[in-house]
């Protein structure tokens, strides 16, 4: 992606697919995918499996490893939810495969609302997503040590426990500024890892079931309906992600393909495990002990199998999911801000690339995610933390609006060259079903997290109209 005038066409990143100029729409020729010259040993793309576990890897993190016990006072309507969800993000899904199809560029919900709307939406979404995944690894990070407490003592000390969540956050960084190739295999392996103690439980656990331990469908107040749209709200974190392999399509091999396969196998994958998992857990765990629960996987593992070993298990597969989550978490966090100053509209260190890695904007992002970690300790807050992570939630679907929207546009338009005719009706229905989803991510994440986001998008204009001035002034 570049500007007219100031990067040509014929010079393009390493790994990065060269582009047509910033005209507001995509271009109409799918550019090479092939390796760059310029790309060494350490750099390699990733094909469907690797591709599909990042969707995996980052939609699955520790949160499901709680999830259970968080619904648990709703009853089993939350199941309801968990339905819900899960269609609309599949949709979500099948939208970012359509318009990955149209232009596979790095840079996903970005590249798709740029070439739709011009430069300013296209910033929004590239800026609304960034403070989402460093915000995201900053949470993940601070999670994982509580899993990590079980293994090795952290938590008794303050200082100890947030040098231990920096260590996870730069573990993850130093893979990324290893390669691409680094990252992929850190990804896969940790995908893999982490779906054996969960399909343990997942589908091990339905041997164990026992409706007794179900507990009321709605053991509160008010209605069916309020209550599966304050369990969403709980739940709704734990989709994202299904973007993962669109923002990415510069580092994936036949992108116009594997994007759309990846995205939809990958987000089908990781709602089959939610759901089972978190019914297998509400079968074999009473419903007055999962309320209370801090370890809930731990305790349907004991339940199971008896004995107390499950604590330990359950603990080293949701740091191992945790790691993984932070590997794929940190790579995207540097590709959109990539895209974006490719075109001029983020600075231009955030363009440098070696090894098929934005190495500046991993860098940038695990400083400001370890400046946010330590910011978590050292207020002693959880409440100011908690907040900051439903930001993410409202932040992560101003990207998702705009790319569906920029399918709705699309659809509407009906230039046949970027709209398959013979799909229109389905695909409007789908991308319907996508931004109903994505408004109620927004109404999900509560008053006070809406609140703080648009106050960090806000900021992100006065970034756009510094960068904004000085394109105009060069030109």
């Amino acid at each position: 992606m570049h500007v007219p005038g100031t990067v040509p066409p014929s010079a393009p990143a390493p790994q990065e697919s060269p582009a047509a100029p910033s005209t507001g729409t995509p271009p109409n020729s799918a550019p090479p995918t092939g390796p760059s010259p310029a790309a060494g040993r350490h750099t390699r793309r990733f094909g469907l499996p690797v591709a599909t576990a990042l969707v995996m890897g980052n939609i699955i993190g520790g949160g499901i490893f709680l999830l259970p016990a968080s619904v648990a006072p709703y009853g089993t309507v939350s199941l309801v939810a968990f339905g819900v969800l899960t269609v609309g993000a599949i949709c979500l899904a099948l939208v970012f495969g359509r318009l990955a199809g149209r232009d596979p560029r790095t840079g996903g919900p970005y590249v798709y609302a740029r070439g739709a709307f011009g430069d300013f939406a296209g910033f929004l979404a590239a800026w609304a997503y960034w403070i989402t995944t460093w915000v995201s690894n900053a949470a993940l990070a601070v999670a994982a040590v509580g899993y990590l407490d079980v293994l090795i003592p952290v938590n008794g000390h303050r200082w100890s426990a947030c040098l231990a969540a920096l260590t996870l956050q730069w573990l993850p960084a130093l893979a990324n500024f290893a390669g691409t190739r680094y990252v992929g295999a850190v990804q896969f392996v940790s995908t893999v890892l982490k779906f054996v103690p969960l399909l343990l439980v997942a589908v091990g656990g339905l041997f164990f079931f026992d409706p007794r331990n179900l507990g009321p469908f709605h053991p509160g107040g008010g209605s069916a309906v309020g209550a599966v749209s304050a369990s969403a709200a709980i739940l709704l974190f734990s989709y994202l992600g299904v973007e993962s392999a669109a923002v990415s399509a510069g580092e994936v091999e036949n992108p116009r393909r594997n994007v759309g396969r990846a995205t939809v196998i990958g987000t089908a994958g990781a709602a089959l495990v939610y759901l089972l998992g978190t019914l297998s857990v509400f079968g074999t765990v009473a419903h007055d002990r999962l309320v209370g629960s801090t370890a809930p996987f731990s305790d349907a593992v004991n339940a199971m199998f008896g004995g107390s070993w499950g604590g330990w298990a359950v603990a080293l597969a949701a740091l191992v999911s945790m790691t993984g989550c932070l590997n794929g978490w940190t790579l995207l966090s540097a590709q959109t801000p990539y895209a974006a100053a490719e075109d001029g509209l983020f600075p231009a260190a955030f363009a440098r690339r070696r090894r098929g890695v934005p190495t500046f904007g991993v860098a940038v992002t695990v400083v400001l995610a370890s400046l946010l970690t330590v910011y978590n300790y050292t207020s002693g807050s959880a409440k100011v933390f908690q907040t900051l992570v439903l930001v993410t939630t409202f932040t992560a679907t101003v990207p998702y609006l705009l790319a569906t929207a920029a399918q709705l546009f699309h659809l509407v338009a009906g230039r046949r060259e970027l709209v398959d005719r013979g799909r229109l009706a389905r695909d409007a229905v789908v991308a319907a079903v996508a931004a109903a989803f994505s408004l109620w991510l927004v109404a999900g994440a509560g008053y006070a997290a809406v609140y703080q986001g648009v106050l960090f998008l806000f900021a992100g204009v006065l970034v756009y109209a510094v960068m904004a001035g000085r394109r105009q002034r060069t030109a």
